[in-house]
């Protein structure tokens, strides 16, 4: 069993923020793989996704508490679900990326995210696989209001093509393991 964590802010008015693409992913993921987010326990939302296409069951999580408290979430649902570390995927925003790019990584530090910095503190180990979609560098001071912020024209162009992206790096992970994935989905988009 493996489990996807894709990282956002709950509530109406964070959807379709900046901060917000880990969810995203995992909904565009939800959709290919038919799952459906049909559970509400350990302070998230999340499905259990059985598709022939994959070996296992992966659990797909959306935690609904304060982005720097995520690892509370994720870190009791994968105890309960007997997930290891190494089977935990997650999904989160990334100012340090242009807009529209995405990286996989097997371990690494934070990058001041708080979400992912939270889980590393929940497990006291920076190995934890990541998906990081781009939405660039903040053309003002204040980077809460960029990341709260919605995109728009070809920034939302290109932030809706890295979730798709995302997306099926999530499949391919499952499908061809996270090595292949990182072979294909880290080469420069397509113009």
């Amino acid at each position: 069993m493996k489990l996807f964590v894709g990282l956002g802010n709950y509530g109406q008015e964070y959807v379709g923020t900046r901060h917000n693409m880990g969810f995203l992913s995992v909904d565009k993921f939800m959709d290919l793989a038919g799952g459906v987010f049909d559970k509400s326990d350990f302070k998230g939302v999340y499905g259990i996704v059985r598709n022939p296409m994959f070996s296992e069951p992966i659990v797909v999580v959306k935690p609904q508490t304060y982005m720097n408290l995520s690892g509370t979430c994720v870190r009791p649902l994968a105890d309960f679900y007997k997930i290891p570390l190494e089977d935990i995927v997650v999904v989160y925003d990334e100012m340090a990326l242009p807009v529209g790019t995405i990286r996989l990584r097997e371990n690494g530090s934070s990058g001041g995210h708080k979400g992912i910095q939270n889980i590393i503190d929940q497990y006291g180990s920076d190995k934890i696989k990541r998906i990081r979609i781009g939405i660039g560098e903040p053309p003002f001071k204040n980077a809460i209001d960029y990341v709260l912020g919605k995109p728009k024209g070809e920034e939302l162009d290109k932030i809706n093509e890295a979730t798709d992206r995302a997306a099926k790096a999530l499949r391919d992970i499952e499908v061809k393991g996270f090595p292949y994935a990182m072979s294909i989905y880290n080469a420069p988009a397509k113009e």
